[in-house]
């Protein structure tokens, strides 16, 4: 991931190392790939060779199956109550950076705060783990991390988020949960498949 492109943007309550594999763990490095999940299982569609080809795809499943978009793959239709309302902004590979990390620092967040909002870093890794395994199912402790209200309070331990804690009403979910069987539980995070290196967190680059 260009160093530049994560410091315009990318959500600056996360740290850069984070980002990095955050998109490692979950995204992918075609600001056009668009994913189609119904009933759990992925559907075969051909690959966008423009960003009209890809709004034309999520079009057509937004709405009856899980959408995901772009360099970051966040779920197309957050927070949009008509298919009309849906940006081709989103497979900007800048926008969809900026959309898709803010979205899992709100993601960060609600983990975080489930947790206690702890100051031992020896967690960070457990808490980073939940936080992707979360994004990946759509759900953490039961709850929906995507329709949820962003809680507010510290990203990870980086830093707090810069706007108060959300008390309007949350945003439209994706059609369905990605995987209405599980949620994210403590622990439940290397089941996954999920191994991530934090090594370089903290460290000079």
């Amino acid at each position: 991931m260009d160093a530049a492109l994560l410091a315009k943007c990318a959500d600056p309550s996360l740290p850069p190392a984070i980002v990095e594999q955050f998109i490692s763990a979950v995204g992918s490095d075609d600001p056009l790939a668009v994913t189609v999940k119904a009933d759990g299982r992925l559907v075969l569609i051909p690959k966008p060779r423009s960003p009209d080809e890809a709004m034309g795809l999520v079009k057509d499943y937004v709405g009856h199956a899980i959408v995901r978009v772009g360099i970051t793959q966040f779920p197309a239709g957050v927070g949009v109550g008509d298919p009309s309302q849906l940006q081709p902004d989103m497979f900007d590979a800048c926008s969809n950076l900026r959309t898709g990390t803010g979205i899992f620092a709100k993601v960060a967040r609600i983990v975080t705060k489930w947790y206690g909002r702890p100051t031992n870093s020896e967690l960070l890794p457990q808490l980073v783990d939940d936080a992707i395994y979360a994004w990946k199912t759509g759900a953490f402790e039961g709850d929906n991390v995507f329709r949820a209200n962003d809680p507010g309070g510290s990203t990870f331990m980086n830093k707090s988020s810069e706007k108060p804690a959300d008390d309007g009403e949350p945003v439209a979910p994706p059609a369905e949960s990605e995987d209405s069987s599980q949620s994210a539980e403590p622990g439940k995070a290397t089941e996954a498949g999920i191994r991530i290196d934090l090594s370089r967190i903290g460290g000079g680059r």
